[in-house]
């Protein structure tokens, strides 16, 4: 595994923010963390990256011990805070050059290494510009150049879409597939929809504790259960429906029925002899696999 964390725990007085934490990811794959607000993903994300210490567990990056020796390690991280750190009186070219040489990079290595990135992340029209000048989608941009600037094997981006229009969304989201080609690459966020247009493995965690860990396609068909929506003409009453047998029903309202079913053929079969055997005038009876929205409420149990 390029990322292995194991069994990392985090106190802060009395209180676990992290509770035997463990999870891993490979290059390659695009790993969706998710949490509610004070789940524990920035403070797992910062263990890793050597911001902060944990005390107990451990955290391997392709092999090397990152609790250890996080200076040893930090070459091979690259990391986007939540809160994109900017100088915004520098000029983009000047803050990438600057980063680089963080890094102690050579001054060749710098000036290939920024017009790459320049290129890569669509900065070229922007180059010459203050930072401070920027979009929030360009700002976004020079933060994962600098993220990048010294090549890391391993990404982390906390929450990089936030407060970005529909086209900024479009842009970036195909710039993380691009950079997850040949890296191992954690992408935090609160939007589902974009967790689901990019990820291949999704982490759940809540109240510092791993819920689920696993691909996103194995998440989203471990429920089993399949949503049935039925609507008529005319108003219901839910003892219609108690032949239905093992399955879970409830009303949206007096002419619409939901259903989550395991069986949901043949549900439909009996759901279309009750409305036959009651003379209901059919509207429509739609069909539904459950949303990560929907997964994920259930497994944090958010209500």
């Amino acid at each position: 595994m390029s990322l292995q964390v194991t069994q990392v725990s985090k106190l802060y007085g009395t209180q676990k923010a992290l509770d035997e934490v463990s999870f891993s990811a490979v290059s390659g794959r695009i790993l969706g963390f998710l949490g509610p607000n004070g789940a524990g993903k920035s403070t797992t994300m910062k263990i890793i990256t050597g911001y902060l210490q944990a005390d107990s567990g451990s955290v391997r990056i392709h092999g090397e011990d990152a609790l250890a020796n996080p200076k040893a390690v930090s070459s091979k991280i690259g990391y986007l805070p939540e809160h994109n750190p900017l100088y915004l009186d520098l000029y983009v070219r000047e803050f990438l050059e600057f980063s680089g040489g963080l890094y102690g990079m050579k001054s060749t290595q710098v000036q290939k290494r920024v017009k790459e990135l320049v290129e890569k992340t669509g900065l070229f029209p922007e180059q010459h510009k203050k930072i401070g000048q920027l979009s929030k989608g360009f700002r976004q941009r020079v933060g994962l150049a600098r993220a990048l600037i010294h090549n890391p094997q391993v990404v982390i981006l906390d929450e990089p879409t936030t407060g970005l229009d529909p086209n900024q969304l479009v842009d970036i989201r195909n710039l993380i597939r691009e950079i997850a080609a040949d890296k191992t690459l954690i992408f935090s966020t609160h939007i589902m929809q974009e967790v689901e247009a990019i990820c291949h493995d999704v982490v759940i965690i809540n109240k510092g504790k791993i819920l689920a860990a696993c691909p996103l396609s194995e998440l989203k068909g471990s429920s089993g259960q399949t949503e049935l929506i039925l609507e008529t003409a005319e108003e219901m009453e839910l003892g219609w429906f108690e032949e239905l047998g093992s399955v879970s029903f409830g009303p949206r309202g007096k002419k619409m029925l939901l259903i989550e079913s395991s069986e949901p053929m043949e549900t439909r079969k009996k759901l279309m002899q009750i409305v036959a055997s009651r003379n209901l005038n059919l509207i429509s009876l739609n069909q539904n696999q459950k949303n990560l929205e929907t997964l994920f409420r259930e497994i944090t149990n958010i209500q």
